[in-house]
């Protein structure tokens, strides 16, 4: 039990060391709590560091930056292929979405295809009406047997060796985003006073409040738009469109219209239906990065 308790620690760094382990096993791993409260825990480091205008902007870009690169890539790309880019574009959106600390592009895709193919039934691992709001929201990801990537579900994607080891050290970029923070702010304390920031002020709003924030309104859709919202179409879940949640997530809250037409790049489809994710897409296929924009069918 001891041997197993180290190779889940180890495994917050290289995940192939994690325990083989079913994914039928919704038994919850505590250790990998730790993470995971910490982040959270660091957003109360406010009261030490206090907050500047430079500060905040910071913490407001990468809410936005890593959001879209959570909506509009891991979720519309990789998990269903909405639309077609090159492979550096494809690494580069990958790296932005790892740095959400969301886990790898693989394990997030191939949970996300589950999900589909068994939502809000009892083998859907985050279906608040199956297992409550708080299992759907946050507790799933922890469960001992949704810790390894179902591989089977993105054979297209595992393909590709960055992505593999994106998944497999699926730590290092977010670790790497905190580090940068913490030099560039102690830089700027230096060398800028004037802006009234500092390496710690920047890591604790430009990674602990941003990443809280980007973590609870990605959730909010396994969770609550399964919960609170209209449905414009009877679709075999119990998905709903939310615009608090649209709003909040740059467009995934039309979580009713997604699960109707889920290849779809835009899911906002009525033009009252912001879909800010869709506006980003079709800025990046103007710009020629990505191309062949998928449609609601």
């Amino acid at each position: 039990m001891q041997f197993k308790s180290f190779k889940s620690i180890f495994a917050w760094f290289d995940t192939a060391v994690a325990p083989a382990v079913p994914p039928e096993d919704r038994g919850i791993d505590w250790l990998r709590l730790i993470p995971f409260i910490a982040i959270h825990a660091g957003c109360f480091g406010v009261l030490w560091v206090g907050v500047s205008w430079f500060a905040v902007g910071v913490a407001a870009a990468l809410y936005v930056i890593r959001m879209f690169a959570i909506t509009g890539f891991y979720h519309r790309y990789f998990s269903h292929r909405a639309f077609r880019t090159s492979r550096p574009a494809q690494f580069l959106f990958a790296v932005l979405g790892n740095s959400a600390a969301q886990r790898g592009p693989l394990w997030w895709s191939a949970h996300h295809r589950h999900h589909h193919r068994t939502s809000d039934t009892p083998a859907d691992l985050h279906s608040p009406v199956q297992h409550g709001f708080l299992r759907s929201h946050l507790l799933w990801f922890i469960s001992r047997g949704a810790f390894s990537t179902r591989l089977t579900e993105v054979r297209d994607l595992a393909r590709f060796a960055e992505l593999r080891f994106l998944d497999r050290f699926d730590g290092l970029v977010p670790l790497t985003l905190l580090v940068g923070l913490w030099c560039v702010g102690s830089v700027l304390e230096a060398t800028w006073p004037a802006l009234g920031t500092g390496g710690w002020q920047l890591v604790v709003w430009g990674f602990c409040i941003s990443t809280v924030l980007v973590y609870h309104a990605t959730f909010s859709v396994n969770s609550l738009a399964h919960l609170f919202g209209s449905r414009r179409f009877a679709t075999r879940d119990d998905s709903r469109n939310n615009w608090f949640i649209a709003l909040i997530t740059l467009g995934e809250g039309w979580h009713n219209n997604h699960h109707r037409f889920p290849g779809a790049a835009r899911q906002g489809l009525r033009w009252w239906e912001l879909d800010l994710t869709w506006l980003g897409l079709r800025l990046l296929a103007a710009c020629g990065i990505i191309w062949d924009l998928r449609k609601a069918r």
